[in-house]
């Protein structure tokens, strides 16, 4: 080893003047800000390892694995990643403490995919006011889409507003002028979904929508719901539900006998928590819509991505489970912060970190067939399409084309 400094030493005196003029010019290009240095990105991370959404503890797992490959494969332009992950058990005044310890001990560069829109929602005017990038957050909040009053927070996932308004497109063209029920949870959640779905009934919304039926989470069951819009018996139920309460729904429809017409949304189409326990029978024709390849799905067998990925889990990640899609929604928004961080080359300051993530336009392979990551400095949601799939037997199929939920 002190042969090699020896020698390397030499090397640099001959080259003499040469080579300081070459660094002097390198150095003129980087740029930092904390977090950030000739050998390292530091990169700050909130996830509930504890707690009741603790079951998306895999997701920072998953991050974690995927940067350590990366660093093993010699990191990004030449720097490691260092990513510090902390728990908040799902708890926003936690989320809250993580983030200024973050910030303000650790020094991190950015906060990547905090996890939940409690959480992100408490700490998105700290992250604003301290100017440190706030990206790919991990919730379907239509709020992580506002570049004018935040500009350093920024989505990932199709969020609700998207999604609601690809049903409301698919209802307009399939079932015209057929009348429907909403059931929603009373929160952010549930009625972001509903400005979607009004939104893209347009005009229509108010003669179209019969009844609307709201729920809390504290609620023990949503049966007097389900009970109260069968009366006003629409054609189309959509159920804007969290999975304990969507399972409730699904069952409560197969013992009246009622069956509308069925939109369920995305968060709350896990056949083990959901379809299984509402029965099997009761669920099926039910519609919804995806944008992830599904691990489960027979279809992405032989997908050159997917098999990428279970290359990647298999080596990096062994204990995770290739059967939750979470893990591959944590690689593939991984893979959308190391596109930033490539873009970003040497210029590694917050704001050149928002420059590159509202300059994105890129496919990832564990996205369906056709999706693009494509933001803009007034557009900050990446992932805009899904596509739809109908519940037949113990699975979900997808079908038809491509949608867009991009507000017109």
């Amino acid at each position: 080893m002190h042969h090699r400094v020896l020698n390397h030493a030499t090397s640099v005196a001959l080259a003499g003047l040469l080579v300081v003029a070459v660094a002097g010019s390198a150095n003129a290009q980087k740029k930092y800000d904390p977090g950030a240095t000739d050998t390292e990105i530091k990169i700050g991370n909130i996830m509930p390892y504890s707690g009741p959404a603790s079951a998306y503890a895999t997701i920072g797992k998953t991050e974690a694995a995927y940067f350590n490959k990366i660093n093993t494969e010699g990191g990004i332009n030449g720097r490691k990643l260092s990513f510090i992950s902390y728990d908040d058990g799902y708890n926003p005044a936690k989320t809250v403490e993580q983030a200024r310890k973050l910030v303000e001990a650790d020094e991190v560069l950015l906060v990547f995919n905090p996890l939940g829109t409690p959480g992100n929602t408490a700490i998105q005017k700290y992250m604003n006011s301290k100017k440190v990038p706030q990206v790919f957050v991990s919730s379907g909040a239509a709020k992580w889409n506002d570049p004018k009053n935040f500009p350093w927070t920024i989505g990932w996932q199709p969020n609700y507003q998207v999604e609601a308004r690809i049903y409301a497109a698919y209802i307009l063209k399939n079932y015209p002028g057929k009348t429907i029920g909403v059931m929603y949870q009373n929160d952010d959640f549930g009625k972001d979904y509903v400005i979607g779905l009004r939104d893209g009934l347009g005009d229509q919304a108010n003669k179209l929508i019969v009844i609307e039926s709201s729920y809390e989470t504290t609620s023990p069951t949503v049966d007097s719901q389900v009970v109260q819009i069968r009366n006003a018996n629409p054609d189309i139920f959509v159920n804007i539900s969290t999975p304990k309460f969507a399972a409730q729904a699904i069952k409560k429809l197969g013992e009246l006998k009622w069956n509308p017409v069925h939109f369920l949304t995305n968060v709350s189409v896990s056949v083990g928590s959901v379809m299984k326990p509402a029965g099997y029978e009761n669920g099926q024709g039910i519609l919804s819509a995806a944008y992830l390849k599904d691990p489960k799905d027979p279809q992405w067998t032989n997908d050159p991505a997917m098999n990428e990925w279970r290359a990647f889990m298999s080596k990096w990640y062994p204990e995770g489970d290739q059967e939750d899609a979470a893990t591959v929604f944590a690689y593939g928004v991984a893979k959308g912060l190391e596109q930033v961080l490539r873009q970003c080359k040497d210029d590694l300051t917050r704001e050149n970190i928002m420059k590159q993530a509202a300059n994105l336009n890129f496919e990832i392979g564990i996205y369906l067939p056709g999706t693009r990551i494509k933001t803009s400095p007034t557009d900050f949601a990446p992932l805009e399409q899904l596509q739809m799939m109908r519940f037949k037997g113990e699975s979900w199929e997808l079908f038809g084309p491509l949608m867009s939920g991009e507000k017109s």
